[in-house]
């Protein structure tokens, strides 16, 4: 967890909030303004609201104290935040910064449930059992305080927007570490009076102080400039949703673009992965089972322990689970889907859905990523 982690059920008191998923509630700090938002620079993670007063802090380690970070802000239930809004990740505890929105089709395949198959997830059929229809979601395209980034424990990694690179080697990536994309409901927002209350080394580039607009950041041209430019390879725009035995998976895919390799065409995308345990139970991911189907006619299998080299335990304190990973197909579209096998502490295991998703190449190819040129 980060270093901002917050209890997401005690903010009912102040608003409600989708989804929500809580760490575990008690009374702690005293003093200090009302709604004021303080952190510790080192430990483990916990939180606090009293008296409207939004702390997130660590088990406080020796000579330790809360520092203070800004004032909590109501979230919206309406409308989006804006360019320069600060926030906390209400489910990582990361303070983070908004850089621009996404408008998205979330494909939530809980809305209108099966009963087909639904014991048997690699049935035949039991991913086209019933079509779903895409409602509008706001994503928004963040900066990730660094100083955050070594406490984040239920992601693979610190999250980074990764692009292909511009030479030859059709294999080759590189990242923008401290990049991400939060759902509207994620977006805990608060004010800070600091000028620069975000450590991340583009937010000078990116964002200027404004003390004249709320709230107090303005997108300077390179931020303007630079979304444009990589606008085909950034873009969100569907994410696909569902639950099974209290899991729930959300997969976002995103396409990166093609390149020439033994005179073949291969193209790459990156697709990002949350598992949430919307239960009681304590359960831990073992395996993973892919189908991968390419528009050339071919089907792959993948099976393999745990992802990304991880086999995440989720439970009621940490419920979350996030990472990202990348597949290449020669065609330009296809369609993924699959299972994840958990077990519970009684040894028993079962399998989970992974909503299939599909892969498309629809972007301009003129224009490589941009990366960090401005």
């Amino acid at each position: 967890m980060a270093a901002c982690a917050v209890l997401r059920a005690a903010l009912g008191s102040v608003s409600t909030l989708g989804g929500s998923r809580a760490l575990t509630a008690f009374s702690a700090a005293r003093g200090g303004s009302p709604r004021e938002l303080r952190v510790f620079s080192a430990g483990s993670p916990y939180g606090a609201l009293q008296h409207r007063r939004l702390l997130s802090s660590r088990n406080r380690p020796e000579g330790k104290v809360l520092e203070t970070v800004g004032v909590f802000e109501t979230p919206k239930q309406h409308g989006k935040y804006e360019t320069g809004q600060l926030f906390l990740h209400g489910v990582f505890g990361y303070r983070g910064i908004v850089l621009f929105p996404w408008q998205a089709r979330l494909y939530d395949r809980d809305i209108t449930p099966t009963f087909s198959d639904s014991n048997n997830p690699e049935s035949p059929g039991a991913h086209d059992s019933k079509e779903v229809k895409g409602k509008t979601h706001t994503y928004y395209q963040v900066l990730i305080d660094t100083r955050d980034c070594p406490h984040i424990s239920q992601r693979s990694q610190t999250e980074a927007v990764t692009f292909l690179a511009s030479h030859d080697d059709s294999r080759a990536l590189y990242a923008i570490p401290g990049l991400d994309y939060v759902s509207h409901e994620d977006i805990l927002p608060y004010y800070s009076a600091e000028q620069v209350p975000i450590q991340h080394e583009l937010f000078e580039r990116f964002l200027v102080f404004n003390s004249s607009k709320v709230p107090p950041f303005s997108a300077k041209d390179t931020l303007k400039a630079w979304q444009e430019k990589n606008h085909p390879w950034l873009e969100l725009s569907d994410v696909h949703r569902e639950t099974t035995e209290n899991i729930r998976v959300t997969v976002i895919p995103f396409y990166m673009g093609m390149r020439v390799a033994q005179k073949s065409h291969v193209y790459w995308w990156r697709y990002c992965i949350r598992l949430e345990n919307m239960g009681s139970e304590v359960v831990q991911l073992r395996e993973r089972h892919w189908r991968i189907f390419s528009l050339s006619g071919t089907l792959e299998t993948v099976r393999g322990r745990g992802v990304v080299g991880r086999e995440p335990v989720l439970s009621k304190e940490q419920p979350a689970f996030q990472y990202s990973s990348h597949v290449s197909l020669q065609a330009p579209s296809g369609h993924m889907w699959g299972t994840f096998s958990f077990e519970r502490t009684d040894g028993s295991q079962f399998d989970i859905r992974i909503p299939p998703f599909s892969l498309e190449s629809n972007k301009d190819e003129k224009s490589p990523p941009a990366g960090y040129t401005f």
